[in-house]
């Protein structure tokens, strides 16, 4: 039985989301289903970000999506260039 993805999303994140340009909406929007559709899709390239409880999966090439995880809980915190990491001392 396959198991059901919960994916919430921080306030944050939206303001984030807001300031990508147009494809990079698109290209996050399609990787969204991925990752409520199997956390383990190739093109996700999920991995925890070394020294922290956060993750990260991939966007594209340059746009990266932090997030925690707590088994099938997926909670979204931002979104942007990899320099996005560097919000994680904020958070």
């Amino acid at each position: 039985m396959k198991s059901i993805i919960i994916v919430d999303v921080e306030p944050n994140f939206w303001s984030d989301f807001e300031n990508l340009p147009k494809e990079i909406k698109k290209k996050f929007k399609k990787q969204f289903k991925f990752l409520k559709e199997n956390p383990q899709h190739p093109s996700l390239k999920i991995h925890k970000i070394q020294g922290t409880d956060y993750w990260e999966l991939y966007v594209d090439k340059f746009y990266r999506c932090v997030f925690t995880k707590e088994g099938s809980l997926y909670r979204l915190y931002c979104i942007g260039t990899h320099d996005v990491l560097n919000k994680l001392e904020g958070l």
